[in-house]
C-alpha cells in the first residue's frame, strides 16, 4: 500500500537527481583518499568517534534530568560520565583509541560472521541461502584475521575499512541516482 503522495515521483521522493551521483563521486573520491592513506583515516576515525561519544556524554547527561526516581537518575548519569571519559580518553590518546577500536572491530566482524552462519542455516531451504553462509565464513575469517595482528593493524586497519566502506557508498549511490534519472 503506497502511502505517500502518488503526484510525487520515486525520482523526487528517492532523490534520483545529480545531487545523489556527486555526493556519490564524493563518496567514492574520499573512499579511495582513505584506501590510500589508512592511517590519516584512522586518525581521523578515531577522533570521530572520540567527539560521538563526548556528544553521547553530554546527551545521555540532559537526559538523566528527565529521569523519574533517584535511581534512573544515577544510572543514567554514570552512563554519561562513562561516555564522556571514553570520548576524552580517545582524544587525548588516539593510538590508543585506534587500538580499542580495532579490538571492537575484529569481535563485531566476527560475531556478525557467526551469527549469520546460524542464520544461514536457519535459511537452508530456502535460495541463496549459500551466498548468506559465504558472507558469516568470510566475516568470521576477518574477525580473525583482525585480532592475529591485533594491536599491530591498529594504525590502518580502521581507516581502510572506512575507506572500503565510503567506496562502495558512493558506488551505489551513484548507481542508484543514475538509475533512478534514466527513469
Amino acid at each position: 500500500m503506497r502511502t505517500t503522495d502518488p503526484e510525487v515521483s520515486d525520482k523526487e521522493r528517492t532523490g534520483g537527481s545529480g545531487l545523489g551521483i556527486v555526493v556519490g563521486i564524493l563518496l567514492v573520491i574520499i573512499g579511495l583518499a582513505a584506501i590510500a592513506r589508512p592511517v590519516y583515516a584512522t586518525i581521523a576515525s578515531t577522533i570521530a568517534f572520540g567527539w560521538i561519544f563526548i556528544f553521547a556524554g553530554i546527551a545521555q547527561f540532559i537526559y538523566a534530568f528527565g529521569s523519574r526516581g533517584a535511581g534512573q537518575f544515577v544510572w543514567k548519569l554514570l552512563l554519561s560520565i562513562f561516555y564522556f571519559v571514553a570520548g576524552l580518553v580517545v582524544l587525548t590518546n588516539i593510538l590508543s583509541g585506534a587500538i580499542a577500536l580495532t579490538l571492537i572491530l575484529g569481535i563485531t566482524i566476527f560475531v556478525q560472521g557467526a551469527l549469520q552462519v546460524f542464520i544461514a542455516f536457519d535459511l537452508r531451504p530456502a535460495r541463496n541461502w549459500g551466498w548468506v553462509l559465504f558472507s558469516g565464513i568470510l566475516g568470521i575469517i576477518l574477525g580473525i584475521l583482525i585480532w592475529s595482528e591485533w594491536p599491530f593493524n591498529a594504525d590502518w586497519i580502521l581507516g581502510l575499512f572506512v575507506g572500503i566502506t565510503l567506496l562502495f557508498n558512493g558506488i551505489w549511490m551513484i548507481i542508484l541516482s543514475s538509475l533512478q534519472r534514466a527513469t
